[in-house]
């Protein structure tokens, strides 16, 4: 992935109050399944694959790339949290030429609503600042999809257009390097 090319990966566990995000584990492949299949999860992102499908295709140690981070609670795989280049022939990219890294997360059903989202992808944001200052970060999402434009809006992303991509209107945004500070506020009330 030339976007993060020169990554020590992977990196050392990156722990925040209650998660764990980490590179991919043999053990995670039944979760990933999970993940994959389940139609709630995919609603915003193309639809769910077969689990059987999946099954075939999926290595026995998935997710092996850089900027792919499992997010643990309770030594329990819950979801993902990726950096991807964006594809350069997707609606409102930064550059012309594309490879800006895209921020990506999911999580199983049964962790949503508890924060785990924001505060994993803060720390993942974190890290990334560290490993690569000067590439643009950009996130989009299904503008029907408020539970994630809740999840953007609390890191701190900034809106640059309103798109259309696979026949759906889609929000785009950047993370300013500006919110920096802002990843250290991005905790759940009460926690």
């Amino acid at each position: 992935m030339a976007h993060l090319e020169g990554v020590t990966w992977p990196p050392a566990h990156i722990t925040t109050d209650r998660l764990v995000l980490r590179a991919a584990e043999a053990r995670d492949r039944e979760a990933m399944l999970d993940l994959f299949s389940d139609p709630r999860v995919n609603r915003f992102v193309g639809g769910a694959e077969p689990r059987e499908h999946l099954d075939e295709l999926m290595p026995e140690l998935p997710g092996q790339r850089t900027g792919f981070f499992v997010i643990e609670h309770d030594r329990r795989m819950i979801g993902i949290v990726t950096f991807d280049p964006r594809d350069p022939e997707r609606s409102g990219p930064v550059s012309a030429e594309g490879g800006e890294a895209e921020l990506g997360y999911m999580l199983l059903p049964d962790a949503w609503g508890r924060g785990y989202g924001t505060e994993a992808c803060a720390a993942a944001i974190s890290w990334f600042l560290q490993v690569a200052p000067d590439l643009p970060l950009v996130v989009s999402t299904q503008l029907a999809n408020t539970s994630s434009l809740r999840l953007i809006e609390k890191l701190g992303f900034v809106e640059v257009e309103r798109t259309e991509d696979w026949g759906h209107p889609q929000w785009y945004g950047m993370w300013p390097r500006s919110n920096a500070q802002r990843l250290e506020t991005t905790r759940p009330a009460g926690q």
